[in-house]
């Protein structure tokens, strides 16, 4: 049997609203040598009769069937079944532009050093997005290279996943999907770009994130924000802060407080804090003297940028160079 070119892997449970829409997105795509790989995880819903009937009018698809064990055991069942080397994630709830596949297969085709290509997104239907998801596309979709996925690596997870195209072979090398308290897909994002492995976005937008109040990020524990802090925090302990037990957090608010907390079960302890509040100087704050940013030097050790307030990293990143501090060197963003 021919191995197509592109496998593509969903896992869905009671997806019964928007699967056709979202298959149908799938059916329409202007490269057609492709497998769908679908992993019904316990539907209790007409899911399966929706799913037995597009296998049946369409060789191409493939139903797999487990209990609901979870999203991550799908789609490693399903992945394990995916005969491409090639495999674009999609969801039972979203929409793909009709040449998404082509364009990302192209990408990968053309530069071989590349583990993953994602692809600009937008959130619809435009009344549920609310402010927060809409600086998300927009800062996710700036996001146009290795190098700037890169630096902003731990501010929040820099692709949509059902949007991207990825290598199977670097995602198995590096442990393929895993089971942890946080969310599956940022933690292999993370686990790729610490083994090396090089991702770019494809600038035009060609992914519809369906937004609605039943998504898995909206429901989860795995996706709240103490959890993305732990990951982060497990991540940068094998990275940016290996060989590390002190640390500077510069924003001493309740975003860097609750980063203290989640540091301090690393064993990594805040030794001082930066903040520009001129009522805060001067404090001691869990132990730790909070100082004016001028007293920063390169080279004086690991500092994380934990301020919660939107549009604060790009002054900082500035104030930073006025200091000659090297971004990725002397300070990380995590916010």
């Amino acid at each position: 049997m021919k191995t197509p070119a592109i496998s593509i892997l969903m896992a869905v449970r009671n997806e019964e609203e928007h699967l056709q829409a979202a298959v149908d997105s799938i059916r329409r795509q202007t490269l057609s040598d492709w497998e769908m790989i679908i992993v019904d995880d316990g539907s209790t819903d007409a899911t399966p009769a929706i799913l037995e009937d597009a296998a049946r009018n369409d060789s191409r698809i493939k139903i797999l069937r487990q209990e609901p064990l979870g999203l991550v055991t799908a789609l490693c069942k399903g992945m394990q079944q995916c005969r491409s080397d090639y495999i674009a994630r999609m969801d039972g709830d979203d929409i793909c532009h009709p040449r998404r596949l082509e364009k990302q297969w192209a990408h990968l085709e053309n530069h071989p050093g590349l583990a993953l290509v994602a692809t600009n997104i937008r959130y619809f239907p435009s009344h549920q997005v609310r402010g927060g998801m809409r600086h998300y596309e927009i800062w996710q979709n700036g996001l146009v290279n290795d190098d700037l996925i890169r630096r902003d690596l731990f501010v929040e997870s820099p692709f949509t996943q059902p949007s991207v195209m990825f290598r199977k072979n670097a995602v198995v090398a590096v442990g393929g999907y895993q089971e942890n308290s946080w969310g599956e897909d940022y933690d292999l994002w993370l686990r790729l770009a610490l083994a090396g492995y090089r991702f770019a976005r494809i600038p035009e937008t060609l992914f519809f994130w369906r937004e609605h109040g039943n998504r898995l990020t909206h429901l989860a524990e795995e996706f709240t924000l103490n959890a993305f802090r732990r990951c982060k925090a497990h991540y940068l302990k094998q990275s940016y802060l290996k060989d590390y037990d002190t640390v500077t957090l510069w924003g001493s608010g309740l975003e860097g407080k609750e980063w203290r907390k989640t540091l301090e079960k690393l064993k990594i302890t805040v030794h001082r804090w930066i903040d520009i509040d001129p009522r805060k100087i001067g404090q001691t704050i869990h132990g730790a003297k909070v100082e004016d940013p001028d007293v920063l030097k390169p080279g004086s050790g690991p500092m994380l940028i934990t301020i919660g307030v939107r549009g604060a990293r790009e002054l900082v990143r500035q104030k930073s160079a006025e200091l000659g501090l090297v971004e990725g060197v002397d300070y990380v963003c995590v916010t």
